[in-house]
């Protein structure tokens, strides 16, 4: 066994180093025996006794590691965005909506939510917006999500009754305890700003929120949740972290062949993955081929058919593999 490697993992370091107690304690054991022949009765006992606590500290090891892999494949923590796309004000407040949508999905599912920035709209909708979610099976319950979702509706400010298609697109960003991704300090630039909000409070009179461009590739991110510069730095490095490492996922699965994108997917941002249609009261999600009824529920937050039907695809199987 390469005790080693439990050694130097943080999470098994303590049950390794027992682990190695036990080993030296059977030699001793060993040793006592060549030196006192009539003690072998009580060590071989002692022995079988070591050799239990070992199976023992052994499992608990692996099943730690297990668990840790499983996290660094899906996280518990995510970057959820939502951005207006055609539209105008009809794809903001769709924005908005599918954004409540999730907040009341991350309520039933007993996650934490809590939001990065948002930029709203005149009508009360939102242009952009990046929320934080925290939870047991948060990636691997919303790493579908990711795409663009069209409504179709007649907008209340719609005299004649024609129906307008609207369109925002979501990505969900896993944030990962160890990323592969290396920022140059030099390749960032890092300014500072008043956080929106209510006008008065003190979020408004301290320059707390970020904004980091990353010159190389013109990626921008802000962050304004946080009471300090430090902390909304770190969370906007994070999330910039998570986008390019996205970036590089997408390039690597776009080399694949056709045949392959389409048993995998591809979490393209700009594939149009759902569509929610209001007079016919139905959604629809064109990658399963499936559809539900009773729009106004799930836009509470009932989505979770839409989620599990992801479990029930062969194609889920496919997608595991393809989430690094």
């Amino acid at each position: 066994m390469d005790l080693e490697k439990y050694l130097k993992n943080q999470k098994t370091a303590y049950l390794a180093q027992e682990y190695q107690r036990l080993l030296k304690e059977t030699d001793e054991l060993e040793q006592l025996v060549k030196t006192d022949p009539t003690m072998k009765h009580m060590v071989e006992e002692e022995k079988s006794k070591n050799e239990e606590q070992k199976e023992v500290i052994f499992k608990q090891m692996e099943a730690i590691l297990d668990a840790s892999k499983e996290e660094e494949i899906f996280p518990r923590e995510v970057i959820l965005e939502v951005r207006a796309g055609a539209g105008g004000e009809e794809a903001a407040l769709f924005a908005a909506r599918l954004a409540e949508m999730y907040e009341r999905y991350t309520e039933r599912q007993k996650w934490s939510f809590k939001r990065v920035d948002e930029s709203q709209s005149e009508l009360g909708g939102l242009k952009e917006a990046s929320f934080e979610i925290k939870g047991k099976d948060v990636y691997k319950k919303l790493r579908h999500e990711t795409g663009v979702h069209r409504i179709q509706r007649i907008p209340a400010t719609e005299k004649s009754g024609r129906i307008h298609t609207s369109t925002a697109s979501v990505a969900v960003l896993p944030i990962r305890a160890e990323t592969h991704i290396e920022i140059n300090p030099a390749d960032i630039e890092v300014t500072f700003s008043r956080a929106g909000g209510p006008g008065g409070q003190n979020v408004n009179k301290v320059e707390t929120a970020v904004r980091i461009l990353h010159k190389p590739t013109g990626l921008v991110v802000r962050s304004t949740s946080g009471r300090s510069q430090l902390k909304n730095r770190e969370q906007a490095l994070s999330i910039l972290a998570a986008k390019l490492e996205q970036e590089k996922e997408e390039k690597e699965a776009q080399s694949l062949s056709a045949e392959r994108r389409e048993q995998i997917g591809t979490a393209d941002r700009s594939e149009k993955i759902r569509t929610y249609n209001i007079l016919q009261d139905r959604i629809t999600d064109h990658r399963v081929k499936k559809s539900w009824h009773n729009v106004e529920k799930i836009f509470a937050g009932e989505i979770d058919s839409i989620i599990e039907a992801f479990v029930e695809t062969k194609s889920d199987e496919s997608l595991n593999g393809s989430t690094r």
